[in-house]
């Protein structure tokens, strides 16, 4: 799965608000700002997280690495 680091770059690196990736991803600001909060595991539903993670994909976003042993991102140009 993805942190909420790998969330806050993914979204930074595509210029996009939170409230931008809430939009794309149907989910609400307030849980966009909750996956993005440090501490651990995300504290929202793993069907959210999969949402987020799939329009942040189709944007262009690779999640590389693990939670624990380098996660990061790559970007490539979106999908179409």
């Amino acid at each position: 799965m993805i942190i909420a680091s790998q969330i806050r770059s993914a979204r930074g690196a595509l210029g996009w608000s939170a409230s931008q990736l809430g939009e794309n991803a149907g989910l609400s600001l307030r849980t966009i700002q909750t996956a993005e909060t440090e501490g651990g595991e995300l504290k929202i539903r793993k069907s959210s997280l999969l949402a987020v993670k799939s329009v942040l994909e189709a944007a262009g976003i690779e999640f590389i690495g693990t939670p624990a042993d380098g996660p990061g991102i790559r970007i490539h140009p979106p999908k179409r």
